[in-house]
């Protein structure tokens, strides 16, 4: 069951991030160096190619998908991607299908996130898609929500944590050099984070009805 989960998040996250590849990378031209989209593409390619992924526990599947982004993927998706999944694998210490386990997890890797890039919410990047799905987790734990209903939450948290990223002006990275001009474009990581949220929550959808 764990690796059959652990294949489906796989399928998931490269599907998604290969059927949206074009759209980030245009997002990435209009406050970006308009490389993210072919960055993540390659990247979650080197995940689909490394087939042994499929077959680890998912602590240990997430942390050899994050050492395969920080290896494969240049600028700053790759070490700021890579982080996230290679804390949440670390964090792993019981059953990862647990809410309370899944919260420990992503809270992990968000630390991971700030560290590495030295950011917080706030600043237009991943980390305003991020850390508003683990406070709508967290509030769906304390209410004992069951599993359909917060999947649910956890994809609209997503959905409006990133047009929330569309007025913001960055003050991280690149699109942080623009200045006022960063305001009114989706930020791409952002994008990505919500793309990804929405795969990982199908994954799981599915792993339930069978």
């Amino acid at each position: 069951m764990a690796h059959e989960l652990t294949g489906r998040l796989v399928d998931a996250a490269v599907t998604t991030i290969r059927n949206h590849a074009d759209e980030l990378t245009g997002l990435d031209q209009a406050i970006g160096d308009g490389d993210h989209g072919i960055n993540m593409k390659r990247g979650f390619d080197a995940i689909a190619e490394a087939a042994e992924i499929r077959t680890l526990p998912l602590g240990d599947a997430l942390q050899k998908a994050g050492m395969t982004l920080v290896m494969k993927v240049g600028g700053a998706s790759g070490p700021l991607f890579g982080s996230l999944l290679m804390a949440m694998g670390k964090a792993v210490v019981g059953d990862p299908t647990q809410g309370e386990q899944v919260q420990a997890m992503l809270t992990e890797g968000i630390a991971a996130v700030k560290k590495r890039g030295k950011s917080d919410v706030g600043e237009k990047t991943m980390l305003d898609v991020l850390v508003p799905v683990s406070e709508a987790l967290a509030g769906k734990l304390s209410r004992h929500a069951p599993a359909a209903e917060t999947m649910a939450g956890l994809r609209a948290a997503a959905d409006a944590a990133l047009e929330r990223t569309k007025p913001m002006k960055a003050t991280k990275g690149r699109a942080s050099f623009l200045g006022d001009r960063s305001i009114g474009h989706l930020d791409p990581g952002a994008r990505s984070s919500q793309l990804l949220i929405h795969a990982v929550c199908d994954a799981v959808a599915e792993s339930l009805r069978t």
